[in-house]
């Protein structure tokens, strides 16, 4: 047999390499720690003809010990260089006819082939993980080929003598081709079953040439060995490790649109409640939770409590004199002036200033005007809604205290009169303000 073929192996063994490192690199990107080298020590059957059938140069295989020793290194999940030793004997005669019931005429009786070593590199291929959805496996099939030197020495007895003539020690090259079984005891250790055909580019491994090159078999049972820390390489799935983080990226979509939809609910529930705190169904200025007389005659003059004044207040002619005292009144209330985030609900802290801006109203008649002011934050829609309820709710607060309904206007400007820099959380918060105007 020639072996030009082999001339591409090197070839064919740098696109596997390169190949299977990609798909690991892609398949897992950032790889948790693995284990990737390993050694195993395995022991089994070496025949001079293979099971499966075919005639070899003597018609009576025998089944001797042989051992073996490998170091590999997973280079991915699926691909992998091992470097094998193998080492005993192979024998055969011919005391027996072939399957076909021919009987063999060679000239040599029976070989007893001393295998000093097989030295061979191979490439492994897992062929088959046996889940599909978990990262890490318990079993795999895999086949291997490669190619390496044997060297040998033929001990023959000619037919119809007893004297053992013993050749000269040889080297040849010699390709394995096998494949294999693995099972996973525990994180560090492999139980493996294999089985070798070894071509060898010689007709003389079994000391007679008969016109074609020998082969011989290896049949095995071993442990393996991984080194390092981490999980083993070779049993990681890279296709369940896509399909789990596809899954999270989907249960995490999920979580973020039940998010989405729950803020949504609340907003519309916030709007519902300002448009309920704020509704003024007979338009006397009073809100519908504070009116004590609904339903006044549209133009009716009421007081704070929503309803008629029974004595017209005075008509006011003298000029509107607004103090220094009046002016810190209404500094101190905005000053103080705070609302929930993103609400128009007035905390507590503030009515105390609050009443006094009421008291202030009450006492002088002044009549007021509520700005509502908002920074660029968020739509311009919500922050025009937002500073008119904020601006509407002080209002509705100051009537509660007294004040006059029609002497108070409340509107709101959102972000469109900054009086500082948007681009700052310093100029943001002086934006979100409501600003009193006595006169």
């Amino acid at each position: 047999m020639k072996l030009n073929f082999l001339k591409f192996l090197p070839v064919a063994l740098t696109g596997l390499i390169i190949g299977n490192n990609a798909q690991a690199q892609e398949s897992t990107g950032e790889k948790p720690s693995f284990k990737t080298w390993s050694i195993g020590i395995n022991g089994g059957a070496l025949t001079g003809v293979s099971p499966l059938g075919g005639q070899n140069d003597f018609s009576n295989w025998k089944p001797s010990l042989g051992y073996g020793l490998y170091i590999k290194k997973q280079i991915s999940p699926a691909f992998a260089l091992r470097l094998d030793g193998v080492k005993g004997k192979v024998k055969g005669d011919n005391s027996e006819a072939y399957k076909d019931g021919s009987i063999n005429t060679s000239p040599i009786a029976s070989y007893d082939t001393d295998l000093k070593y097989s030295a061979s590199l191979s490439a492994q291929l897992n062929m088959v993980n046996w889940s599909m959805f978990n990262q890490t496996n318990n079993a795999q099939l895999y086949a291997l080929a490669g190619g390496g030197l044997v060297n040998y020495a033929a001990t023959t007895v000619a037919t119809g003598a007893t004297t053992e003539v013993t050749g000269a020690t040889k080297n040849k090259f010699v390709v394995p081709v096998g494949v294999g079984a693995k099972f996973r005891l525990s994180e560090g250790v492999n139980f493996d079953l294999g089985w070798t055909i070894n071509f060898v580019d010689g007709d003389e491994f079994d000391g007679y040439a008969r016109g074609s090159n020998d082969k011989y078999n290896y049949g095995y049972a071993g442990l393996e060995f991984a080194l390092g820390k981490g999980k083993q390489l070779a049993f990681f799935s890279p296709t369940a490790a896509t399909y789990q983080e596809a899954l999270a990226a989907k249960n995490t979509a999920n979580a973020l649109k039940s998010d989405l939809d729950a803020q949504k609910a609340e907003n519309a529930k916030l709007r519902t409640e300002m448009n309920d705190l704020l509704k003024d169904s007979d338009g006397d200025g009073v809100a519908d939770k504070l009116d004590k007389c609904p339903n006044t005659p549209a133009g009716t003059v009421v007081d704070g409590s929503g309803c008629p004044l029974k004595v017209p207040a005075p008509q006011v002619t003298e000029r509107v004199i607004v103090t220094e005292a009046d002016r810190k009144v209404v500094k101190d209330a905005i000053s103080n002036l705070e609302f929930d985030l993103g609400k128009a609900t007035i905390r507590a802290k503030s009515y105390v200033t609050l009443n006094k801006v009421a008291a202030l109203l009450v006492e002088k008649n002044f009549s007021l005007k509520l700005a509502g002011h908002t920074d660029i934050t968020g739509s311009r829609e919500l922050n025009l809604r937002l500073s008119k309820e904020r601006a509407e709710s002080v209002k509705a607060y100051l009537v509660s205290q007294g004040a006059n309904a029609s002497r108070i206007e409340a509107t709101g400007y959102g972000p469109d009169q900054p009086i500082a820099s948007n681009k700052t959380a310093e100029g943001r918060q002086q934006n979100r303000r409501v600003e009193f105007t006595l006169y």
